[in-house]
């Protein structure tokens, strides 16, 4: 479901410039914006600024200010400022001297003042006296002052086209251009007392970035990332992330991500990128000889990219105003050597080079969504951990290792699994009397109070119990840990799963444990890799490990180990072979099955496929619900308080939020919501949703704020009738007073609902009393008239 509001609150305004058939109801926090929304703001004015690139912008307050760049002619130093609130532009005051005219510099905010660290300067025109620079100003908000910094001791190599940021009272540049070479190393200084600054060279260790320029960097949960940017031959896509702290870096790995999901943006340089709540956005750039104008966006929590889709809303609102504009004309053309900075909720991009190498002076802001992550992965994660209300336990292997287990969970994501458990259920149902279970003997074999029920044994001969506590892991919440790098056991244990996951038909899982292990093989583990593919029978792994020893950077590295001598003969001479005489490449057109998600599995489990295995009876007003108390307990702590101390005897629970009862339709919407994390559902449904996460102690206000949203939005002709039900039956007045306003306004098109006739004596005779109450004297002496 795609984002529309953020601003909610208790009281209400209308926005009446909308079309008749739609009306906006914006709850009052401020004023509404469209999520994921583009609109082009009024670009540079020639009186105030050139149009430029490889400039600077830096957010400061309500205001954008951009410093420096090239107009394709000319290298600038000015400084402009454009205020956010007025959309105005103009010339930031100044005085001092400011730095001379360059580009590819930096630029970051520091307390009151912005500073300017090095970047390349001279006279492109004539091509004279070109450099880059390390020299270091600071440029007060509050006066205009321009003061450069003389500091003592070791400089940075000048250079250009490199990162920066502020973290922990420091400056932090990172890589660049120096002239000749790009550069990887990192430096720092204190901005807090520049009597007694002077910089100093940082001793980084990991996986550090190769050398590089025309990068962004961000700052995120306590860690700069670097994305992508130019390193020659090394140019790629990878995102790498530094802790300050400790001062290691890492490459964050994307190989791990299911194929079908979605990849991270093809590499690039000379691109944005700006960080808001746990996502960070990338924008523009030149990628592969093209100028792409599609937003990602990288969630650090989950580290998965997306592409963001821009809101229909600018559409919309161009129609209403009158303007004849497209969507594309709101959204940023594709650009390279733009600024973006972030005010508040929303990003701005400013200015960079276009299509045929011309100068941009324009303006885009970007409204962000921050709406609370969906927990499922993380709930159903902690139900395993903590093993609470678990009513299975299998026993694994020769060794009878057992591991505890919820049916609800396992039945839902692996066949495989589910028909041993039938079988056990079966099988235990035998060495019970019949007849002391009735009619619902299985269905709601767990009724009982949590503790009196025995676990259901279930053996599977075929799995150890460390590799099948992995496959539990994944079964609910769809991941696996990242073996440790270098580390061969971890390595060897994704394969025991790998097995594991063949064996029980999970494909999903099959394409993690592949993509993890072939993201792991390196110089120093390939051959056991290879050696245990090859016991196991996993001919693709085998394969992978094969063609990796035989390569040309590999090989006389991989036979001058200690582990090769110690290869069983038959894998040395299939290495031998096969580096002589490599196998034709084989090319397969069959799409590879990623096998289906949590979300998927989940979804179908609630719809019918989990039937036979509910344990609990939800009662809506006397009608039941038959549902399964682990899913109830993982999502909500107030079910989970409940099984845990007052489970109700018959195994039936009265459902209400508050004191009120939901509708039959909202309660479904909300087993969509705890179930599969679901948050599409009609607008009256949000009514009654309202205040669910509060009263069933959900995770996170997340539905709420959705609910929000869908009221916001979605009230129109079409539904008013039911919303004004819904918001009576809840006692939401302020969305009462809005739908009656609605059906005044529009009375004529709602008077032609068929849901009108079934509307309760009291709201119709609201409706007359509003429709009385906005009929003025002279429509009155009117209608009089004719009568």
């Amino acid at each position: 479901m795609s984002c529309k509001s953020t601003k909610v609150a208790p009281s209400v305004d209308f926005d009446h410039s909308c079309s008749d058939s739609v009306e906006y109801l914006t709850l009052n926090f401020g004023p509404f914006e469209t999520v994921h929304r583009w609109r082009r703001l009024p670009p540079c004015d020639e009186f105030v600024g050139a149009r430029r690139s490889k400039h600077t912008v830096v957010a400061y307050r309500d205001a954008i200010y951009v410093f420096g760049g090239d107009n394709g002619k000319n290298m600038l130093n000015d400084l402009l400022r454009f205020d956010v609130k007025d959309c105005s532009w103009c010339r930031a005051f100044t005085t001092g001297t400011p730095p001379a005219p360059r580009y590819h510099h930096s630029a970051v905010v520091y307390g009151s003042s912005m500073f300017v660290f090095g970047g390349y300067t001279g006279d492109i025109y004539s091509n004279s006296n070109l450099k880059n620079k390390n020299d270091l100003f600071e440029y007060k908000f509050a006066t205009g002052q321009w003061t450069e910094w003389k500091v003592d001791g070791s400089l940075p190599v000048a250079r250009s086209a490199h990162g920066a940021t502020v973290y922990s009272d420091k400056l932090w540049i990172f890589a660049g251009y120096d002239g000749n070479a790009r550069l990887n190393d990192m430096w720092t200084i204190s901005l807090q007392d520049r009597e007694h600054a002077c910089w100093e060279e940082i001793d980084q260790s990991g996986e550090i970035p190769p050398s590089c320029c025309n990068f962004p960097v961000a700052v995120c949960r306590d860690k700069m990332f670097v994305f992508s940017g130019q390193s020659g031959a090394k140019i790629t896509n990878n995102l790498f992330q530094f802790e300050f702290n400790g001062h290691m870096w890492t490459r964050i790995p994307t190989e791990h991500l299911l194929r079908g999901s979605p990849p991270p943006p093809q590499r690039r340089y000379g691109h944005t990128m700006v960080a808001f709540d746990r996502h960070l956005y990338v924008f523009g750039g030149a990628a592969d000889n093209t100028l792409p104008n599609e937003l990602h966006c990288y969630d650090v929590d989950s580290q998965t990219w997306e592409v963001i889709q821009p809101s229909l809303d600018t559409v919309l609102c161009s129609r209403i105003i009158g303007f004849s504009m497209s969507l594309h004309s709101q959204m940023p053309s594709g650009r390279l050597f733009h600024a973006a900075a972030v005010i508040q909720d929303a990003m701005y991009i400013f200015g960079g080079t276009v299509d045929n190498n011309v100068r941009s002076g324009e303006m885009y802001r970007f409204q962000f969504s921050c709406y609370p992550k969906c927990t499922l992965h993380e709930d159903y994660g902690k139900l395993w951990e903590n093993r609470q209300f678990c009513d299975v336990e299998f026993i694994l292997g020769e060794r009878e290792e057992r591991v505890l287990g919820h049916i609800a969970i396992v039945t839902a994501r692996c066949q495989w699994l589910r028909k041993k458990i039938l079988q056990a259920k079966q099988e235990s149902s035998e060495e019970i009397d019949e007849g002391a279970a009735g009619g619902h003997r299985d269905m709601f074999a767990g009724n009982k109070p949590s503790g009196t029920q025995p676990l259901l044994e279930v053996s599977i001969r075929e799995a150890e119990a460390q590799p099948f506590e992995v496959l539990m892991q994944f079964l609910y919440t769809d991941k696996i840990q990242y073996p440790r790098r270098g580390h061969v056991q971890d390595v060897l244990l994704i394969m025991d799963v790998y097995k594991l996951a063949l064996s029980f038909k999970l494909s999903r899982l099959e394409q993690l444990c592949v993509q993890y292990i072939e993201a792991s093989v390196d110089l120093q583990n390939v051959l056991s890799v290879c050696e245990n593919a090859n016991k196991l029978q996993l001919d693709q792994l085998k394969e992978h490990c094969l063609n990796f020893v035989v390569k040309e950077s590999h090989f006389n590295q991989v036979i001058m180990t200690k582990e090769f001598e110690h290869l069983s003969t038959p894998l040395i001479v299939e290495i031998v072979r096969r580096k002589q005489q490599p196998p034709p490449r084989v090319y397969s057109d069959q799409p590879v099955d990623i096998g289906t998600s949590l979300v998927q599995d989940m979804k179908a489990y609630l719809e019918g496929g989990g039937l036979e295995f509910c344990d609990i009876i939800l009662l809506l007003d006397g009608h039941p619900r038959p549902a399964h108390k682990a899913i109830l307990a993982a999502r909500s702590s107030y079910f989970e308080a409940m099984f845990r101390s007052f489970m109700p005897e018959d195994g039936q629970v009265n459902i209400s939020i508050g004191e009120m009862v939901p509708s039959k339709q909202a309660f479904e919407s909300m087993l969509r919501y705890i179930y599969y994390g679901d948050v599409n559902m009609p607008p009256e449904d949000s009514l009654y949703l309202f205040a669910a996460p509060y009263y069933y102690g959900f995770s996170n206000n997340r539905l709420q704020a959705y609910c929000k949203q869908n009221l916001e939005m979605n009230v129109t002709v079409e539904n008013v009738l039911q919303i004004l039900e819904a918001a009576d039956k809840t006692q939401a007045l302020d969305m009462k007073k809005h739908c009656l306003h609605i059906i005044v306004h529009q009375f004529i098109k709602v008077s032609k609902l068929p849901n009108l006739r079934s509307l309760s004596q009291l709201l119709l005779l609201d409706i007359i009393e509003s429709l009385a109450t906005h009929i003025s004297d002279k429509q009155c002496a009117e209608m009089g008239s004719d009568i």
